[in-house]
């Protein structure tokens, strides 16, 4: 090869291609980690309620508490002078999430409420960077990848729901085991990311400070795209964690036992992950994302109806309907943090933004449904405004599905009438 020749040939781009399978696999280590810690704790709900004699609404407390937290984050983001590099942010996440699945083994209702607190805090950092390394990283494939860290954390919730009492039984333990356990890929996952980590923040420390853009901040708070991206994320989020920490109590209330209730949600995990890699495939037929919006809502309505009123046995099939559903929902709400933002930049503060104030929103669900349960005797009335959830839901989607970008700064290039990238 003659000096100075750039390499083109089919080895330069074998190794292309393996830079990114390396970066897609750092991404689906750290996305399988980022449910287990709330998705174990559904089938183990009843039992968990028992030990500690909790309420119906404090069991709904013990779901949401990560939940209030999943964004926390994100709102304290733009307050910071210089925010950390994303990769130091997710080896932070698994070490805090370390400690929380630890706190929870602890034999008192401090320490489980304790623990929930600190791995939805854990949690919340993971979330908030990820989409901004996606942008950062990927700019021409942001649904794809997006997809790719979705059903990584599908599969992450499936696994643990589907294998929490499975493993307990097997084992002839509490429910402690099965939580503990998840303290093991945890700690792969911050050990793989720390050299990276390291590498990012001699970077940094060798590079001059970027001057903190608290106007960009600014504006994306005041954009009325970025509150449509925010109500839209909140919203799907509120029904995926009504699932997650309800689906399994509703499936035992109605007559079905914990081992096969426990497997109900581990099927709707499971098909999430299909809806979330149909979502790359069903956006090259439409011009925009709001079909994927409005798939999105009929099909959790029509699941959430038919696993609280159809006969028991075609619970199966109204789980896959709503997993489908969810599973488009949560791809297309956190690509649309990539598709609506400008720019790297732009995509970290509308991750903080959506993300922060969305899971807020999202964290209502399963503590409303706990305590309408509870006033109720019954899920006629909790699932009622599930549904009602579903249908306005719609308005904020298709609005944040057509294609617009947040602007880095208030020109006409980068307005919310600029074209998205893509």
């Amino acid at each position: 090869m003659m000096a100075g020749r750039p390499e083109t040939g089919p080895e330069h781009a074998a190794a292309g291609r393996g830079v990114v399978v390396g970066q897609l696999v750092l991404i689906v280590i750290v996305a399988v980690n980022l449910r287990p810690a709330l998705a174990a704790v559904g089938p183990l709900l009843t039992e968990i309620r028992d030990a500690f004699h909790l309420s119906g609404t404090a069991a709904g407390a013990l779901t949401t508490l990560p939940l209030v937290f999943f964004g926390s984050y994100g709102l304290l983001a733009p307050f910071l002078r210089r925010p950390p590099r994303s990769e130091t942010l997710l080896v932070t996440a698994m070490g805090l999430l370390l400690v929380g699945l630890l706190l929870r083994l602890v034999d008192a209702t401090f320490a489980l409420f304790a623990g929930s607190l600190v791995a939805g805090i854990a949690i919340s950092v993971g979330n908030i960077a990820m989409p901004a390394i996606i942008k950062r990283d990927h700019p021409a494939s942001i649904t794809v990848v997006t997809s790719v860290y979705t059903v990584a954390i599908t599969v992450g919730a499936c696994l643990a729901s589907g294998l929490a009492v499975p493993v307990e039984n097997a084992f002839d333990a509490s429910w402690r085991l099965p939580l503990g356990l998840l303290v093991v890929p945890t700690a792969v996952a911050g050990a793989i990311w720390l050299p990276r980590a390291l590498r990012s923040a001699r970077a940094a420390r060798s590079a001059p400070a970027a001057p903190v853009a608290r106007g960009a901040a600014s504006r994306v708070w005041r954009s009325g795209l970025a509150w449509q991206v925010t109500f839209f994320m909140g919203l799907q989020s509120l029904l995926a964690y009504v699932v997650l920490g309800w689906l399994p109590t509703i499936c035992q209330d109605r007559g079905m036992g914990e081992v096969p209730a426990g497997y109900v949600l581990a099927l709707s995990a499971a098909v999430q992950a299909l809806g979330s890699l149909s979502v790359p495939l069903l956006e090259r037929r439409s011009r925009d994302q709001r079909p994927l919006v409005i798939a999105t809502a009929v099909l959790s309505f029509v699941g959430f109806a038919g696993i609280t009123w159809a006969p028991i046995g075609s619970v199966w099939g109204w789980t896959v309907v709503l997993g489908f559903g969810q599973g488009l929902g949560f791809a297309t709400a956190l690509s649309f943090i990539g598709l609506r933002a400008h720019d790297a930049r732009v995509a970290a503060q509308l991750s903080g933004m959506a993300q922060g104030t969305g899971y807020v929103i999202a964290a209502l669900g399963p503590l409303a449904v706990g305590a309408l349960h509870d006033a109720t005797a019954g899920w006629t009335v909790p699932m009622m405004v599930v549904l009602a959830v579903a249908t306005v839901m719609v308005v904020p989607g298709a609005a944040a599905g057509r294609n617009r970008t947040i602007g880095a700064a208030p020109s006409p290039e980068t307005s919310d009438a600029s074209p998205a990238l893509n």
